[in-house]
């Protein structure tokens, strides 16, 4: 049994999972034996009712009331079985229990962007504890897009202008992968995070850390640590080559055109702008897709990715 499980599934990390799994069991064991025993009608009634000279005729046949009823009344029951099974586990993933713990949830081009109730921000990382209900509200700034994490088998659309929500239980300790869903633009594929799974102890300890952990680093690495964490590599790359927008290698100081025709010179003002409101400004050749970090991002960690983008020549 779990052979097949781990098979075809990825592992049971939540405590809707073991449900879900069931019903996908259900519906795939049922198609089996229909597929078999239809396969077994189709081939002996080849074998009786094939011609044997060529005197034979087909008999007129009118209709069988039982047999109606019965190929009805099956596939009727079957259907309100699994539709029943689904409707309770839906309800089940959209009504959170009163004391989940809450998270928001911002959908970005191609980011995944976690607030907590403290003020503590993070990029592609959803932190939470172990054995406690989470519930997501979320949202998107840009397009439709869809979170998703197979371990947990939850999925939800994340919407512009609205919010939705999901919630889970996480079962054990860990990191699942989070995927989006919804098709997003040219690096939707792009776009993951993971879920860190903690012990309620070292969550606190997490939570009330994780803004003043990086304190310690020099700003340039800081700075480079940041844009990987925040995904800006997704579209910037380092080393001259050309992606959703322009690289970072010889960006400070250079002086760039603007689509409406006018020129900037790339210093610290430029670069803060970009950051905090990046549409703005757009350099002519490019796409406005790059998501605003105003509140994401603050002072000391701009500075940080300023004189990171400085160092690469």
């Amino acid at each position: 049994m779990y052979f097949f499980q781990d098979l075809f599934l990825p592992p049971q990390r939540s405590t809707v999972a073991a449900d879900t799994d069931a019903l996908f069991g259900f519906v795939h064991a049922t198609s089996f034996i229909f597929l078999v025993l239809i396969v077994a009608a189709i081939v002996g009634f080849s074998i009786i009712y094939r011609r044997r000279s060529e005197h034979d005729s087909t008999p007129v046949i009118t209709h069988n009331a039982k047999l109606e009823i019965t190929w009805s009344v099956i596939p009727f029951i079957l259907v309100m079985i699994v539709f029943g099974w689904g409707f309770r586990g839906y309800l089940n993933l959209r009504t959170a229990p009163p004391d989940a713990y809450e998270v928001r949830a911002i959908g970005k081009s191609w980011l995944w962007e976690f607030h907590y109730d403290n003020g503590t921000v993070s990029v592609g990382e959803l932190h939470v504890p172990v054995d406690r209900p989470v519930k997501l509200v979320m949202n998107s700034t840009d397009v439709i897009h869809s979170f998703y994490v197979p371990d947990y088998r939850i999925k939800r659309d994340v919407l512009p202008g609205r919010y939705s929500s999901v919630w889970f239980e996480a079962t054990e300790t860990g990191e699942s992968i989070v995927f989006c869903t919804e098709y997003c633009g040219t690096a939707h594929s792009d776009m993951m995070a993971k879920v860190v799974v903690h012990e309620e102890e070292e969550f606190n300890t997490w939570l009330a850390t994780a803004n003043v952990q990086d304190s310690n680093l020099p700003p340039a690495e800081l700075g480079a640590e940041l844009v990987v964490r925040n995904a800006c590599a997704t579209c910037h790359s380092s080393d001259g080559s050309e992606l959703q927008g322009p690289t970072f290698a010889g960006l400070f100081g250079k002086t760039e055109t603007m689509e409406d025709g006018t020129t900037v010179t790339v210093d610290e003002n430029y670069i803060r702008s970009s950051i905090l409101r990046p549409n703005e400004q757009i350099v002519a050749g490019y796409q406005p897709v790059m998501p605003p970090y105003e509140g994401t991002l603050n002072d000391n960690q701009i500075n940080a990715i300023i004189e990171y983008i400085k160092t690469l020549d």
